[in-house]
């Protein structure tokens, strides 16, 4: 999630654990160290793949955090004792702080790495995009009640309601995720396309309108659908272009960047590159930019793996509005293919079902 939510989440923990004791110090303090798993992003790194598939990585793994809470939580008892609450009480206090923020971003697109340095496929649940007011304001309502009337009664049930109502929402994008998924997939094999696999996220900014991918050996297929759907929703088909990758068997790059996506990668040649890109995050909005140039044709024209580099794709934010329009209205639909152009995605097949 954003910066901002992350530290009002950790500033509503700190202030509904700890402000009846500190005040606006346990709602700062909350906030700075919910910050800290993300300092991972001041880590240089020699190409842009190793760049995102290594952030979220040791610093949100649960392994380290609960490690860190535990010794963050006696450095804290050292040098600034209190009597009025037990060690177990601070360390709970510190551990939900630390723990909530990768658990937080294990609900948007981008992979997190709960459980390193084990190495199962990064946690992606996609129930939220990275920027969601309706879960964000909550906790600025009652992080801001205890900064700016300090202590009290009151103020403690601002701050507790603001999780309350933050959680039920989380809660409802799991339940709105799920139905999605289901009448989309159900459309979807009313086509006849088949799944072996599927994978759905949020669109910007809400959790009625979803992308749900699918995909085969192969092609993946994208639906936009929205839970106020009454008609069916439209939907394009890809070659995703895996077979592309015999030709370069030994790019570990390439292979780290499949792992950390869970295989949803879609490989295209554009000018003599050999172009990857997580079909995950963004791609049929032409806002990706998460694609990446990893081959080249050497002179005797043999693929050779090359230093990734992020391949250009230009922001077309003038499509935000009307797939904010979307959300509740069916017509016109989405132009999919029109947005795949425009991110220079090839050998597209569009299948529109509406009526």
């Amino acid at each position: 999630m954003d910066s901002l939510t992350q530290a009002v989440l950790g500033a509503s923990i700190g202030g509904a654990m700890l402000s009846r004791y500190h005040g606006r110090k346990a709602v700062v303090a909350g906030a700075i160290i919910a910050t800290l798993p993300d300092l991972d992003v001041f880590i240089q790194y020699a190409d842009p793949i190793s760049s995102m598939t290594f952030h979220r990585g040791f610093s949100h793994s649960l392994f380290v955090l609960s490690a860190f809470s535990l010794l963050l939580a006696a450095l804290w008892r050292g040098i600034k004792p209190d009597k009025r609450y037990s060690f177990m009480w601070l360390w709970c206090t510190l551990w939900l702080i630390l723990i909530t923020h990768p658990l937080l971003d294990s609900f948007t697109s981008f992979g997190t790495q709960l459980w390193w340095p084990l190495t199962p496929t990064p946690a992606s649940w996609s129930s939220l995009f990275i920027i969601d007011p309706l879960y964000t304001v909550p906790l600025v309502v009652g992080s801001l009640a205890v900064l700016l009337f300090g202590k009290g009664p009151r103020t403690q049930k601002w701050i507790n309601w603001g999780l309350i109502l933050s959680t039920a929402y989380l809660g409802w994008s799991v339940a709105a995720k799920h139905w999605a998924e289901h009448r989309a997939l159900e459309q979807l094999q009313a086509q006849g396309i088949r799944i072996e696999q599927h994978w759905s996220a949020a669109m910007p900014f809400n959790t009625l309108l979803w992308r749900v991918l699918t995909r085969d050996e192969h092609q993946h297929c994208e639906m936009v659908i929205s839970l106020l759907d009454r008609q069916p929703s439209e939907f394009v088909c890809i070659d995703h272009n895996q077979f592309l990758t015999q030709a370069i068997p030994d790019a570990p790059l390439v292979d780290r960047l499949r792992w950390f996506s869970g295989d949803w990668v879609r490989f295209d040649i554009q000018d003599d590159v050999l172009i990857a890109t997580d079909i995950r995050i963004g791609a049929v909005m032409g806002l990706s930019s998460f694609r990446f140039a990893v081959a080249e044709p050497n002179f005797d024209g043999e693929w050779q793996v090359i230093t990734p580099y992020r391949w250009p794709v230009s922001s077309r934010w003038e499509l935000l509005q009307p797939m904010l329009q979307r959300i509740s209205q069916q017509s016109p639909p989405l132009d999919l293919k029109n947005w795949l152009d425009s991110a220079n995605m090839s050998e597209v097949r569009q299948h529109y079902s509406m009526n």
